[in-house]
């Protein structure tokens, strides 16, 4: 079966084509960095002189690649003169100094490389010392919700925008299925158990895997509140857990890196500085998020709706604080080139007196750039009040702004 063509990925891919530079594809696993890949190659292999190597170390048959020489030996055997050559790998990290040989390929006429990766240290560490800036990272999501969709041939609707919420958007479930709500959960759960076994537990060599879970499970409980290390650590010896703050620190590091979880910084709106301390946390995906939490989601709607917009935001290509007012907090500072907008996110305005609160953080703002409320009012139509957009979730997810 022919891949259903991301246009988002597939046209941030295509032009880096020819540029020489090294295109870096980033992200959680199973969000689907393997998927834009073949996806590629179909969108391409009909173009004349045109080659494809393609390596996918998650599959047996790329076993015996384990070292850099290797790859060298099997991409040698495969490279065709005359040809437009594209080296593709897939999870390139499990190839023991695989950076020397992206390098030196790199030099080759009519030649573009592909790579992907499950871990950001990838980028930071061995790619960006060697090569420098010759590399454009592109951070791939799980689906969006017009994705969602469109995955699983959906109409809009009141139970689509539920599945969506609740299941989250990793690419494989167009497999599997939704009616089935236990192969569901299954097929979620075993996602977030390879995660956690490959790119947390073994990469960095813990021991304490029942703390790990336990910290996992706090995050996914506190979604947009404001934490500290100091706070959290006050918070698990009260649970009968003493652990340091630097270890809290660490494994924090392991789920970023691993792209299971993003910290967002606090923003001083009136200063117009990043402030140092505090930030917020969210999920890649919110089906991960759900199942680490569990329970049912009609209590945890608020988390699970800023969460969402939160990842929206990054589609969109926003760079997002948590914006620190002298008089509260406002939920997103968004900005892109000179653009910047405000966003504050609540599951229903259903009283004057939430009314007062959501839009009066914005009120508070004294300056001229867009102010949005997004929220899941019923029949809520694009609106404003003294200037501040009212919108409904749903439109928000499929048209922006």
């Amino acid at each position: 079966m022919r891949p259903i063509t991301r246009q988002h990925y597939a046209d941030k891919v295509d032009a880096w084509i020819g540029k020489g530079q090294i295109i870096v594809l980033t992200g959680q696993r199973r969000v689907g960095k393997s998927y834009i890949l073949k996806d590629f190659v179909e969108r391409h292999k009909a173009e004349p002189q045109t080659n494809f190597i393609y390596i996918n170390k998650e599959r047996k048959k790329f076993d015996a690649i384990k070292t850099h020489e290797q790859l060298n030996a099997y991409i040698d055997g495969h490279m065709v003169e005359d040809a437009h050559n594209f080296i593709l790998i897939d999870e390139v990290q499990e190839i023991e100094c695989w950076e020397k040989s992206v390098r030196s390929y790199r030099m080759e006429d009519d030649t573009d490389i592909i790579i992907t990766g499950s871990n950001s240290k990838m980028l930071s560490s061995e790619l960006g010392t060697l090569i420098g800036g010759r590399y454009q990272e592109i951070y791939i999501q799980s689906l969006s919700y017009q994705e969602f969709l469109l995955f699983h041939g959906l109409e809009e609707s009141d139970e689509a925008l539920w599945k969506y919420l609740n299941y989250g958007g990793l690419p494989g479930l167009m497999q599997i299925g939704l009616d089935d709500e236990d192969l569901v959960w299954d097929y979620i759960k075993g996602v977030y158990h390879t995660v956690m076994l490959k790119d947390i537990v073994e990469k960095n060599s813990i021991r304490n895997v029942a703390f790990l879970n336990t910290l996992l499970r706090y995050f996914a409980d506190t979604i947009g509140k404001l934490n500290s290390l100091n706070n959290i650590s006050k918070f698990m010896k009260s649970q009968g857990q003493d652990v340091a703050v630097k270890s809290i620190a660490s494994y924090l590091g392991y789920f970023k890196d691993a792209y299971l979880l993003s910290t967002v910084d606090r923003f001083d709106i009136h200063g117009k500085k990043l402030l140092e301390s505090n930030e917020k946390l969210y999920f890649g995906d919110i089906g991960l998020r759900n199942l680490i939490a569990g329970g049912e989601r009609q209590g945890d709607m608020e988390k699970i709706l800023e969460n969402v917009v939160y990842q929206q935001l990054l589609r969109m290509g926003y760079t997002v604080n948590v914006g620190q007012l002298r008089v509260g907090e406002v939920d997103f500072v968004c900005t892109k080139s000179n653009e910047r907008i405000y966003v504050q996110v609540t599951y229903l305005i259903a009283s004057e007196e939430t009314e007062d609160r959501e839009f009066g953080r914005l009120e508070n703002i004294q300056d001229n750039y867009p102010k949005y409320v997004i929220s899941m009012t019923p029949l809520v139509k694009k609106s404003d009040r003294q200037g501040i957009i009212h919108m409904g979730l749903r439109e928000f997810l499929r048209n922006g702004f």
